[in-house]
C-alpha cells in the first residue's frame, strides 16, 4: 500500500508532529489548550521530488513514505428513491378554548418576632 521513498531514521520525539513539505521533513509541537502555537523547525532536508498523486508522511520507523492519493473518497451505497405522496387536505378542526387556570391564593406571610 505504501512505499518507502527515503530512509532517514529520524528519532521521533513525544508531543511533536512530523510532516513532509517540499521534500524536507519538518516538526512542530502539537497544539495543546492554553499553549501558544509553536513554530515549525526543519529536521532533515530530503533530496527527493514530490509527486502530487501521492501523500507523503513520516512513518513509524522515521522514514519518508508515500501512499497513493485517493480522489473522490469512498463510494456510497445508492439508496432507493423516495416518492412523496400528496396527502389530501385535512379538514381544519376548531380550536378548543383554553382551560381557565385557577388563581392561586397568595401565601400567608409569617410574622417575625
Amino acid at each position: 500500500m505504501a512505499e518507502k521513498v527515503k530512509r532517514l531514521g529520524i528519532p521521533r520525539e513525544k508531543d511533536m508532529m512530523y510532516y513532509v513539505k517540499d521534500g524536507a521533513v519538518w516538526k512542530v509541537p502539537r497544539k495543546q489548550p492554553g499553549v501558544p502555537k509553536g513554530k515549525p523547525e526543519k529536521v532533515v532536508d530530503g533530496d527527493f521530488k514530490m509527486d502530487s498523486n501521492y501523500i507523503y508522511y513520516v512513518d513509524a520507523d522515521g522514514d519518508v513514505s508515500r501512499a497513493k492519493r485517493v480522489v473522490g473518497g469512498q463510494k456510497r451505497k445508492k439508496s432507493p428513491a423516495k416518492k412523496k405522496a400528496k396527502k389530501p387536505a385535512a379538514k381544519k378542526k376548531a380550536k378548543k378554548p383554553a382551560a381557565k387556570k385557577k388563581a392561586k391564593k397568595p401565601a400567608a406571610k409569617k410574622k417575625r418576632r
